[in-house]
């Protein structure tokens, strides 16, 4: 029921740790007694450890009468969510049956009442972008370091275009439900502050449909996937859309040249009443080391980036350090040679693809000196620090860290692209929640954009990575500043495996990619 990488790495750090009891105790603080009772195939291993005249009883009590073996009625007996047999069933084990999941939607549409004052350096920068998009070729990319608040400075800048246009359509695109969340609140609260009427807004991602009805006035908020969908299921949709929009923005804007979303970009701003596009990013850059690939990204926004500049400083970085908007973060490393040998067509496949192959993260999860080290990284830093993220290598390796961690005292939790929705947001809401002895949330691929828990002050990354946006991103959730709610300082803990990239400097990062853009 735990697995059997659990059991080995718990074995390797204590063999005390892996006796009956304390496993027993484990896999009920892992999975909860009710979701073990619920599970069917756990059931029936519990319902073998009855005592035969208890398994006589509880048949009669569900009504499995006949006479026959009562383990097998059991066994195989039919229990359905919010059922009388399901409530029962927990009855006779003094439980209270799992809750069933309740997806709370937001309306698809809804009426926003009609600022949020922005720093001087936001306001520098919206003027920017507000004087490139009234001129040809009306497409700019905003570039702003993560913490410097790129949402709240592009909602202003929509604020705007739409006091100053009536009948104006705005198009938000984001990469996944967390960010179209996050911007449809944002865009709210700038517009009670700031609106000059009241005005649709639509979300357009997961089961929402779209309502072209009122598509004319407002802003739409929508996911790339969803939008992609919708146009493939009717071509003349995309059309129809940007015939009335006026501007299209678009988050984590360097992978807006990807093919599948390029053309719908195109269409969108060029057909019709020829929209302005702004680009969104922290990293105006698709590699930290493939010009080619960049200056495709420059290109399509005309060449032209506003970035936030600072008087006197030669980063922005430092200078929002310095006043308290991003942590001042102390990077290191933590070496690991390891035992996985890589082969001449591994090696190559790391040089000519954007990210790690997945069969080698695998390995990578696999290498229990490797687990170890992260584990006891982990307990170092939990000594110090309050909230912690550990980036996985992987699904399994999230879960296995969170495991171990859990057996090893520690108020741990995994969260991967495989955990339920409720059951994520409840352990975001844990994690997040007020406490005093340290949390720790290890994930796999969801919690890179779109989440800010600015308490977090040390993050561990385990997932190594080419890829410098996604470097940046992960360094990201661990540096908000106290000004924002944050923390003075933060401790990013990088494990650096021989033979594969790596990164340990966002300051670096926020510089990487000027070769390639006129800055505005």
């Amino acid at each position: 029921m735990l697995g059997a990488p659990v059991l080995r790495l718990l074995r390797l750090l204590d063999p005390n740790l892996a006796s009956n009891d304390r496993l027993c105790r484990l896999l009920i603080s892992v999975r909860g007694e009710a979701a073990l009772l619920a599970d069917p195939l756990i059931r029936g291993q519990l319902i073998e450890l009855l005592r035969p005249d208890e398994a006589r009883h509880l048949a009669g009590i569900l009504g499995l009468t006949g006479g026959g073996d009562p383990y097998a009625a059991l066994r195989t007996m039919l229990v359905r969510r919010g059922a009388a047999r399901e409530q029962a069933l927990f009855d006779y084990f003094a439980l209270t049956p799992p809750a069933p999941e309740v997806q709370a939607e937001a309306p698809a549409l809804y009426h926003a009442p009609a600022a949020l004052p922005l720093f001087h350096h936001q306001r520098i920068a919206a003027r920017k972008v507000n004087a490139a998009l009234a001129n040809a070729p009306r497409r700019v990319l905003l570039h702003m370091p993560t913490g410097a608040g790129k949402t709240r400075t592009a909602m202003q800048i929509i604020a705007e275009h739409l006091r100053a246009t009536e009948p104006a359509l705005v198009i938000w695109l984001a990469y996944n439900d967390e960010l179209c969340e996050q911007a449809a609140a944002e865009f709210t609260q700038t517009w009670q502050h700031q609106g000059n009427r009241e005005l649709p807004v639509q979300r357009f991602w997961g089961q929402r449909d779209l309502d072209l009805q009122h598509a004319r006035d407002g802003i739409i908020i929508a996911s790339l996937g969803k939008l992609y969908s919708a146009a493939m299921n009717d071509l003349a949709f995309i059309g129809r859309l940007a015939g009335r929009c006026t501007l299209v923005v678009i988050d984590e804007a360097h992978q807006a040249i990807a093919a599948t979303y390029r053309l719908m970009l195109d269409t969108l701003v060029n057909i019709g009443r020829s929209a302005a596009l702004l680009g969104l990013t922290a990293t105006p850059g698709r590699t930290w080391n493939d010009v080619g690939a960049d200056s495709e990204l420059a290109d399509f926004f005309g060449g032209r980036k506003v970035m936030l500049e600072i008087d006197g400083y030669s980063n922005p970085v430092e200078y929002l350090i310095e006043r308290g908007y991003l942590a001042r973060a102390a990077f290191r490393s933590l070496l690991h040679k390891g035992g996985m040998q890589l082969s001449t067509s591994d090696m190559q496949r790391i040089e000519h693809e954007l990210e790690i192959p997945a069969a080698i993260l695998r390995q990578l999860a696999e290498d229990e000196q490797r687990n170890l080290a992260i584990v006891v990284e982990v307990e170092r830093l939990a000594q110090r620090h309050r909230r912690l993220l550990v980036f996985a290598a992987s699904v399994e390796h999230a879960t296995l860290l969170a495991a171990v961690l859990q057996a090893r005292g520690l108020h741990a939790a995994a969260i991967t692209g495989v955990t339920p929705t409720a059951e994520r947001a409840r352990l975001i809401a844990n994690y997040k929640a007020q406490a005093t002895e340290p949390r720790i949330l290890c994930n796999y691929g969801v919690l890179t954009t779109g989440f800010d828990a600015p308490q977090t002050s040390a993050a561990v990354i385990a997932r190594p990575t080419k890829s410098l946006v996604l470097y940046s991103q992960m360094v990201g959730r661990a540096m908000r500043g106290p000004l924002v709610g944050g923390n003075a300082s933060a401790e990013i803990v990088t494990v650096v495996d021989a033979s594969l990239p790596g990164f340990d400097s966002v300051a670096t990062a926020f510089a990487n990619w000027e070769d390639v853009w006129r800055n505005l």
